[in-house]
Parts: C-alpha cells; structure tokens; sequence
C-alpha cells in the first residue's frame, strides 16, 4: 500500500512515533500463525513485511553486550542449560527476547525502510509495553493469542516440534518445558496487551486463517 506524502513539520514530525505511522503491528504468542496472516495480508494489501523471527540472526550478531545481557548470558549457555535443567518460569523471565532486548534494533530496521509504503511487522518480539509508546493510531496494532492446543496443533503441523527439544539430552523434558514457557509468556502478552487497553485476537482450533486473516485486517483497517 503506498501512502500519499505525508506534510512535514510538527512538534512530533521527527520522533520515531511520527516516523513509524506506516507501520502496522502484529505480535503474540508463538505458534498463533503471526507469520502467515502478515505474509497474506502484505500479498493482499501491498504491504512490505517485516519478521522479526528472520532478523533474529543478524540481531544475535549486531548486539552490544552491555545492552543484552540476558542474550549474552543464553549465547554462552548449553542446549541442556537453555532447555532442561531450569524451570520453564525462569525460562520466561530470562529469555532475552521476552525481555525486550534487541527491540532497539527493531527499531532500527523499521527507520531504515522507505515511508512510503506500509509495512506489517510481525513477530512475539513486538511486546505491548513496547510497541504502544510508539503507536501514531491506536489501530494499527493487534496481538494474537493461540490457545495451548492451537499452538501444539500449529507445531506439530510445521514439523518443527522436536527441532530444539532433540539437540538435548533430555527431549521429552525440554519439550514440556517450551510448551510450558511458551504458555506463560502468551498468557502474559494477553495480560500486558488488556491492561494497557490493547487489542488482543484470541486463536483457537478450528479457526480457518482467512477467518483469522480477515479479523485482523479489520482491526488494521484494511
């Protein structure tokens, strides 16, 4: 979608609120099909799309350790240290990602990329308490909230439930202990997003993904 010129000027004109109006926010928990409904609506709208899943890697090498210590720590750390030997409530209150570390680089991405044409940035890394300070419209944001059940199905389906669990010595316990982390990190997302008076869809079998895709471009208002 390519956005007519926007008239400079204003106290707010230079700030990366003003500077981020073309963009549209979908975040959530993981599993919640985030990455598909922005994939369709980009197609269907002309929208650019931007995931943060995919710019994990280039941010895992753009960090500054000082700004990151939590990635710092996880990087150092063995797949049974990550994955088996810590409860998965410690796994959500130190996972780096979940603590908003490397958002500043988010940031950095979304400034970097032409203003005329909106973009659906996409990703759980988009925290409430994060993106609402930087909302220019109230509805250009949403996150998504897959039941437990949703998530295992969308899992399973992908092929990829076992990737990580596999690489431990212990799979079947790292597996309950994702589920779990992941469980508690998107009942938090939902709190965060309804306190703050943000938009939340929630996501639960058999929800078809035009169903899910269509709520969504109403709340952007596609």
């Amino acid at each position: 979608m390519t956005r007519p010129m926007q008239r400079e000027g204003g106290p707010d004109s230079g700030s990366p609120r003003s500077r981020l109006r073309h963009v549209y926010w979908l975040g959530g928990g993981s599993g919640a099909g985030k990455s598909t409904i922005a994939r369709r609506l980009a197609a269907k709208h002309g929208l650019r799309l931007y995931s943060t899943d995919e710019a994990m890697a280039d941010h895992s090498g753009r960090y500054r350790p000082e700004d990151c210590p939590f990635l710092a720590t996880f990087k150092k750390m063995s797949m049974d240290e990550r994955w088996v030997d810590r409860s998965p409530q410690t796994m959500v209150e130190t996972f780096h990602w979940f603590r908003g570390e490397g958002f500043d680089l988010i940031i950095e991405d979304l400034l970097k990329l032409p203003p005329d044409q909106d973009v659906i940035a996409e990703g759980f890394r988009l925290l409430p308490r994060l993106v609402k300070p930087l909302l220019h419209d109230p509805s250009h944001c949403v996150w998504l909230i897959p039941t437990p059940e949703f998530r295992l199905a969308a899992f399973e389906s992908r092929g990829t439930i076992w990737s990580i669990p596999n690489k431990t010595s212990n799979p079947k316990r790292a597996l309950s202990n994702l589920l779990e982390r992941d469980r508690l990190f998107t009942a938090y997302v939902r709190d965060v997003a309804e306190q703050a008076g943000l938009p939340v869809i929630n996501v639960d079998r058999p929800m078809a993904e035009s169903v899910l895709e269509n709520l969504v471009a109403s709340q952007f208002g596609l």
